[in-house]
């Protein structure tokens, strides 16, 4: 059974083989309508809003999920040498990508180094924050999927949420890239039964003339601009989805991160 909706920005599509996918999938629907609740930047009462507006002032009890996925990005920070960083998030409102959630004027920002763990789901921050975990929470979420797919008793499906993939079973399924010289046409790269695989390109942000790109470098602070796709293959969609950030903005399939992750990267060029 294939059942899909509107969730994460995006279409996530989600595939049960078994007998019972009717009490599996909404299970599966369900923990990513959670993940999206605690980690959307657009929800005023998510537990990322309440990071960002009041971690500076007083320590913030999280869910466990959110404390996973900060922790997850924080060590891909140390890892990726601060290639990945979360804490961009001020960037992309100031290009209007993100809805403006507090005075800029007043605020030095920080970044993922500025926030610390009490204990495992308690954290604080040195400086005030604009965090923005859609770099890393939409893989989290295609993981909670399939751990809830599993749960309920599913023994073969996948989560696809916008090209953030994962697979689980012992059927082959193709996967396929979008080209990035034409979006509409797709890839066959190869067939995967276990595994995550996540792409991040610019064709659809470009589409607009004169429209911003969405990938921030956060070292030199200012938008990147490419025209080949990367994408990451991991075990986990949390990891495939982060790292293709770490190696678009540094334009390197063989980043040493990825070893440290298990993961491997391809890149499409645009041609």
């Amino acid at each position: 059974m294939i059942r899909c909706k509107p969730l994460l920005g995006t279409f996530v599509e989600i595939v049960d083989d078994g007998d019972h996918a009717s009490s599996t999938i909404p299970q599966a629907f369900l923990a990513i309508e959670q993940v999206q609740s605690l980690m959307g930047f657009h929800n005023p009462h998510s537990e990322l809003s309440k990071i960002n507006q009041l971690a500076h002032i007083k320590p913030i009890h999280l869910h466990p999920w959110t404390s996973q996925v900060l922790a997850i990005a924080k060590e891909i920070h140390q890892h990726s040498d601060g290639v990945f960083n979360c804490g961009i998030g001020h960037h992309l409102v100031e290009a209007g990508l993100l809805p403006k959630r507090t005075d800029f004027d007043r605020h030095k920002f920080g970044s993922l180094d500025s926030l610390h763990f009490v204990d495992i789901n308690t954290v604080y921050s040195d400086l005030p924050l604009c965090l923005d975990l859609g770099g890393i929470a939409k893989g989290f979420a295609v993981d909670m999927a399939i751990q809830a797919l599993q749960s309920a008793g599913a023994k073969s499906g996948c989560v696809n949420a916008g090209g953030d993939l994962r697979v689980f079973g012992n059927l082959l399924r193709p996967i396929q890239i979008r080209n990035p010289a034409q979006p509409h046409e797709l890839i066959h790269i190869g067939d995967m039964c276990e595994g995550a695989i996540a792409t991040s390109a610019l064709y659809y942000s470009k589409e607009e003339p004169h429209s911003l790109s969405y990938l921030i470098d956060p070292i030199l602070q200012n938008p990147i601009e490419f025209s080949d796709s990367y994408s990451v293959i991991a075990q986990e969609c949390v990891y495939a989805d982060a790292l293709t950030k770490v190696v678009s903005i540094s334009a390197n399939v063989d980043h040493p991160c990825l070893h440290r992750f298990s993961a491997q990267a391809i890149r499409i060029p645009n041609k």
